[in-house]
């Protein structure tokens, strides 16, 4: 790999370019450049890799199977909305060369803060040497600062350049410019509460960090251990840690880490009951999941799926039309996207539905006529075992008690179903087929008076083997909620649109809640959302609906609340109610918080002390620094709703300095949502946006912590991060 290797770099069936890749000396870039020019056209960090596909894992690789074998193919994924890289290597042996070793660099890439501050630093001192010999001259370190966000006097810049230059040539190389790095991210706020804490002001003894991790971090558990832990752990000096003490460095090594994160560590993994019926638990789901763009012409691609997948989704939506030689096509009906074959999409889930061994998979088939076709292809794809209801035999009983345990690696199909459930167990019935639902029961009456007998009898024999798949979550019309309790089933699901759902939470609160606490409930976004924008999902939430579903491709606020919510659970895209919302006769409202049984309202005071690092404003003017401001928002029950931010500081976007408060009253703390925006202010426009943070309050950690900053697509940007302190009160 770092001698380089010849490859053709692919982005369609005709187009095909020899590139030349090599990972550069430092083991953590690789650039390619143009084989007829030679010119350096783009690079890339190991760290920006999530991972490595092997074979024909994509739709251009796939368009290709005849004239490149798999053994030669592999596919490079980035982290966030990043395009995939497709290559196709000159053998199979430098393929597999390429494909473990990425893998084995991508294993052994640990974002610990040492290693994060040691990458920051060489990619910058990169950026800055213009002219490649290794130093940097006063010149280029000014130039350094401006890219860095850092608009620093010139006397101020010139007294740490010359501190740092120990050799006195008027340059930095090597350890000199890290001197001048460690100079430039002196932490005085980390600094000054480390000594309240130490006596000497030059360590803590065990003693005082537990001291600290008692009364600031309000850890109340194993604090002797704890700290022990941490000094083993984060203590750079070998000797302080055979004497059990935390230098200044391993302070803030501990504060940067995830035991320092403002996200509860004990609750990245599962620490939910997962026994619970399935309409307890709040879904992450996605709408439309093929599209990767906009809703009209943009593009279908099983990337969509895979993507939504791997960040947690555990509902997806599969559209399913007819397409050439009988072949089912998924696509969005009616409009100019583009299409993919029904069997990729079921290869694709059968690849990723349960690779990170996450548990039941609702997947949403909708259509018309074009649904009963696709019974024998997926078949082809996922197996009997899976397709059968997802593994669930129509002759396991619906109950309300069917849990999401039970469904464990299981696939649910969430469809129309000829006649009743019963009929399935026990045999045909004389009813009537019921294959009504509000997303498309009337188009389904249309068809029947269209097509001619044989043809319809042909269908209804495929029709009736997706039906008996179709077990726990049945399509019905929702025809109100005294309906629905009167008639309906757990083994029911109706879908409603947003503006139908905002409706009944306006007028009837409650009753929308009990409904959620024993049926299922999928809301979708408006017909309107030709953009693929996304509707805010916190007000579905607040009433229980379960399947809230967004357009993931879409980044903004709401996909960032989404990520928020199920940041949490070990990512299993699955997060418990509250008990009043899994009460039948539950009395909440959340239109009214005094509904709601429990303790009375908690008091969050969040103090913004500081910021590190912040990225520039994407396409900003060269020599420009940000003017931060932090923004907190809450997000939650109408009562809860609130945002208040801090002043900006000018021309400083490396280690701005806020140190103000801001406190907030929630009042049903259990629904609530916390985003933390940082955003380059601008007197005469909208503020830019540089990064956020959003995690459930329910995650919060009291006490000094970092929160790390992410993307607009909710990536991680290290080390940009917010020092805060925090305290919660009733």
């Amino acid at each position: 790999m770092q001698q380089g290797t010849l490859m053709r770099k692919v982005k369609s069936k005709s187009w095909k370019k020899q590139r030349f890749f090599k990972l550069q000396d430092d083991c953590m870039t690789i650039w390619y450049q143009s084989k007829r020019t030679g010119k350096i056209e783009s690079a890339f960090s190991i760290s920006d890799v999530e991972t490595v596909r092997e074979g024909h894992q994509s739709e251009v690789l796939q368009s290709l199977a005849e004239e490149f074998p798999p053994e030669r193919c592999f596919t490079i994924v980035f982290y966030g909305r990043r395009g995939n890289l497709d290559l196709i290597a000159g053998s199979a042996e430098e393929a597999q060369c390429w494909i473990q070793g990425l893998r084995q660099l991508i294993e052994v890439l640990p974002l610990t803060p040492a290693l994060v501050s040691r990458t920051w630093i060489r990619d910058w001192f990169q950026k800055a040497d213009k002219n490649k010999d290794g130093r940097m001259n006063f010149k280029e370190v000014q130039r350094l600062l401006k890219m860095m966000n850092v608009d620093m006097n010139e006397d101020h810049a010139l007294r740490l350049f010359q501190a740092a230059d120990k050799s006195e040539s008027g340059t930095l190389e090597g350890e000199e410019f890290v001197l001048f790095y460690k100079a430039l991210t002196q932490r005085e706020e980390v600094l000054s509460l480390f000594q309240d804490f130490s006596e000497d002001g030059k360590k803590l003894t065990l003693l005082e960090l537990v001291d600290f991790l008692q009364q600031e971090q309000l850890e109340d558990e194993g604090t002797e251990e704890l700290a022990m832990e941490l000094i083993d752990k984060y203590e750079p000096s070998e000797t302080a840690r055979a004497r059990h003490v935390l230098s200044a460095d391993g302070f803030l090594m501990y504060l940067c880490s995830p035991e320092g994160s403002i996200f509860n560590p004990q609750h990245r993994g599962l620490w939910q009951d997962m026994s619970q019926p399935l309409c307890h638990y709040f879904i992450s789901s996605s709408h439309n999941t093929y599209l990767i763009e906009d809703q009209i012409r943009g593009q279908s691609s099983i990337e969509g799926y895979i993507r939504a997948l791997k960040r947690g989704c555990r509902c997806l939506e599969v559209d399913c039309w007819d397409g050439p030689n009988g072949e089912p096509m998924v696509y969005h009906g009616h409009t100019f996207t583009s299409k993919i074959p029904f069997r990729e999409v079921v290869s694709t889930l059968g690849k990723y539905a349960f690779k990170h061994g996450r548990t039941l998979l609702p997947c949403s088939l909708l259509g018309a006529e074009e649904n009963w076709w696709c019974w024998s292809w997926g078949h082809k794809g996922l197996g009997d075992s899976k397709c059968h209801g997802g593994g669930v035999h129509p002759k396991v009983p619906t109950s309300p008690s069917l849990t999401r345990q039970e469904l464990k690696h299981k696939i649910l199909l969430k469809g129309k179903k000829i006649g009743r459930l019963e009929d399935t167990l026990d045999g045909p019935g004389d009813e009537a087929p019921d294959v009504s639902d509000d997303d498309n029961g009337a188009e389904e009456e249309r068809r029947r008076a269209k097509v001619g007998p044989a043809l319809q009898k042909d269908k209804e024999s495929l029709a009736q083997a997706l039906s008996d798949c179709v077990v726990y979550c049945k399509s019905v019309s929702f025809r109100g909620f005294q309906e629905a309790r009167s008639h309906s089933r757990p083994s029911e699901i109706s879908s409603l649109s947003e503006a139908k759902a905002r409706k009944l939470i306006r007028d009837a609160g409650n009753e929308f809640v009990r409904h959620n606490a024993w049926q299922l409930t999928r809301i979708y976004p408006s017909g309107m959302r030709t953009d693929s924008s996304n509707y805010s999902p916190q007000e579905m939430w607040n009433v229980g609906c379960q399947i809230v579903a967004l357009n993931f491709q879409t980044a903004g606020t709401e996909m960032d609340l989404c990520d928020g919510l199920f940041s949490q659970n070990g990512r299993c895209g699955y997060v418990l109610k509250p008990p009043f919302m899994r009460d039948e006769e539950t009395l909440f409202n959340p239109s009214d918080p005094s509904s709601r049984e429990g303790p009375g309202p908690v008091t969050l005071t969040i103090q913004v002390i500081s910021g590190q690092q912040l990225p520039k404003v994407a396409n900003s003017k060269d020599g420009a620094v940000i003017d931060p401001l932090v923004r907190v928002e809450i997000h939650g029950v109408p009562a809860d709703q609130a945002h208040q931010e801090t002043k900006y500081i000018e021309n400083n976007g490396f280690n701005p300095r806020w140190d103000e408060t801001l406190q907030f009253q929630l009042h049903v703390p259990e629904l609530a949502l916390v985003r933390f925006v940082v955003e380059d202010y601008d007197k005469t426009s909208r503020n830019d946006f540089v990064g956020q943070f959003t995690l459930a309050f329910a995650n919060i950690k009291p006490g000094y912590r970092h929160i790390h900053l992410l993307s607009k697509d909710g990536t991680s940007i290290p080390p940009s991060s917010l020092f805060v302190h925090i305290r919660i009160t009733e």
